[in-house]
C-alpha cells in the first residue's frame, strides 16, 4: 500500500495527490501536524531529515520530495503516457521540474506563504520573480495545450498548484488567458482532484 505523508494546504502535496489520482492508485493519507512540529520528530526525521511534506512510502521504498515523488510514480507506474522515453521529452520535463522547485517556489508560492501564513519574505522579489515566471508560461502555453505540447505530463502538475494558488498570493491570474484555458484543461481530466484556495473561474 502507498502512504502519502501530507499536509492539505500543501501544494506540493497536492501535486502528488492529482498524480496518483489520475494513475488510479490506491493509497491512504497520513497528515502530518506541522502546527505541533510533528516534522521535526525522530521519527518523522527519519523519513525526511529535511522535515518537509510529502513523504511517499511505497512498501517501505521512502521517496522524499514532491518532484521526485512525481518522477517515482511516472516511472514505476504510469508507462510512456507519463515517463517517456524520448531523451528530449524527458530533459524538457526536468527542465519544467527544476522550474518548480526554483522559480515557482521563490515568486507564487513565497507570495501565497506571505500573505496567507504572515510569513515575512522580501515581497518585491517574489513579486518580480513570480511576474517573470508567469509572463513565460503564459508565453509556452500560447500555441500548445499542454507545458510539452499535446499531452499532459507531470511538468504540468508540478508547475499547477502553485499558480492555481496565486490568488492567495494577491496575484491576478485572470490577466493570464493561455494558463486560464490551461487551468480548465487540467481540471477536466478525468480523476482530477482539486484543493481548497485555488483559483476559480
Amino acid at each position: 500500500m502507498i502512504t502519502l505523508y501530507d499536509m492539505s494546504l500543501s501544494g506540493n502535496c497536492h501535486k502528488v495527490r492529482m498524480l496518483l489520482n489520475f494513475l488510479s492508485l490506491p493509497y491512504q493519507l497520513r497528515p502530518v501536524d506541522l502546527a505541533g512540529g510533528e516534522q521535526r520528530s525522530a521519527e518523522y526525521l527519519h523519513l525526511n531529515p529535511f522535515s518537509q511534506v510529502p513523504v511517499l512510502d511505497d512498501d517501505g521504498r521512502i521517496i522524499r520530495d514532491s518532484q521526485a515523488i512525481l518522477v517515482y510514480l511516472a516511472k514505476r507506474y504510469g508507462g510512456v503516457a507519463w515517463w517517456p522515453d524520448d531523451a528530449y521529452q524527458l530533459a524538457q520535463i526536468a527542465a519544467w521540474l527544476s522550474t518548480a522547485a526554483n522559480e515557482i517556489f521563490h515568486g507564487p508560492a513565497l507570495l501565497r506563504v506571505h500573505h496567507k501564513f504572515g510569513r515575512a519574505i522580501d515581497v518585491d522579489k517574489a513579486r518580480q520573480t513570480a511576474d517573470k515566471v508567469l509572463r513565460i508560461i503564459e508565453s509556452q502555453l500560447e500555441s500548445r495545450d499542454w507545458l510539452l505540447g499535446e499531452r499532459i505530463s507531470i511538468a504540468d502538475l508540478a508547475i499547477y498548484p502553485y499558480l492555481a494558488l496565486a490568488p492567495e498570493g494577491g496575484i491576478e491570474i485572470d490577466s493570464y488567458p493561455n494558463i486560464v484555458g490551461w487551468f480548465q484543461r487540467l481540471r477536466a481530466m478525468p480523476s482530477y482532484v482539486g484543493m481548497s484556495g485555488m483559483w476559480q473561474a
